[in-house]
């Protein structure tokens, strides 16, 4: 097997930043989670910003231990249940903030492969059993828990260890992002804020696609060009 390249780790410095930002810059990153022999890899494809001051956030409820790695530097891992299933978010710039991951598109190279691929499948099979294909595997913040294998008391309030779990950059390019309000955000707890962030090459596989009928650029979404 190809040995990970650590260096391309994304640092924890990488991380402390303000989230917007930090949920702009993560798109089109790669995590890498180690299961058994193999590491299994997605590409970030859709993630939300999360502020203290932020009705919508957990940190607003104020600190507690389960909470507490909101309120850690830039680079924690924040991890909790949501409908029954793991998700994963970091800690950004300033306590309380953070980025949620909300889906990613499975990614495969010589490190991660197309048995990386078949294990992720096996992680996440749908209703019926059946093995999902592979567009449908991460498509949202619980499906890319599962297929990852990433639960949340293993990896709640850690940090990133390079031997077992990090975020890469791969070098791959995102050069149109779509920013639009977060979803799932209860009536009054700030759900119109435009704190989603899309990489628009991806956009009919994240978890509600931006660009669907009916969505109307410049009141719905804007398109932000990376210039990359």
């Amino acid at each position: 097997m190809p040995a990970p390249c650590p260096d391309r780790a994304l640092p924890d410095s990488f991380f402390d930043r303000d989230a917007q930002t930090l949920a702009r810059e993560l798109l089109g990153k790669v995590i890498r989670h180690r299961q058994g022999e193999l590491w299994l890899a997605a590409r970030i494809i859709e993630t939300e910003a999360y502020y203290l001051t932020d009705k919508g956030s957990h940190a607003s409820l104020g600190y507690t231990e389960k909470r507490k790695a909101l309120f850690l530097d830039g680079g924690h891992i924040y991890m909790y249940y949501a409908r029954g299933g793991d998700s994963l978010n970091f800690s950004a710039k300033g306590p309380g903030n953070a980025v949620l991951i909300k889906s990613a598109y499975p990614f495969t190279d010589a490190l991660s492969d197309s048995n990386s691929l078949a294990q992720m499948q096996l992680n996440n099979p749908d209703a019926s059993g059946k093995l999902r294909p592979p567009e449908r595997l991460c498509n949202g913040q619980t499906l890319l828990c599962r297929a990852m294998g990433l639960k949340v008391p293993d990896w709640d309030a850690q940090r990133f260890d390079h031997a077992r779990l990090y975020v890469e950059d791969c070098g791959l390019a995102v050069p149109r992002v779509i920013q639009a309000a977060r979803l799932g955000i209860p009536h009054g707890r700030d759900e119109h804020l435009p704190y989603r962030f899309v990489d628009a090459q991806y956009a009919r596989f994240c978890t509600r696609n931006p660009l669907r009928r009916g969505q109307v650029e410049g009141r719905d979404f804007v398109i932000l060009e990376q210039g990359n």
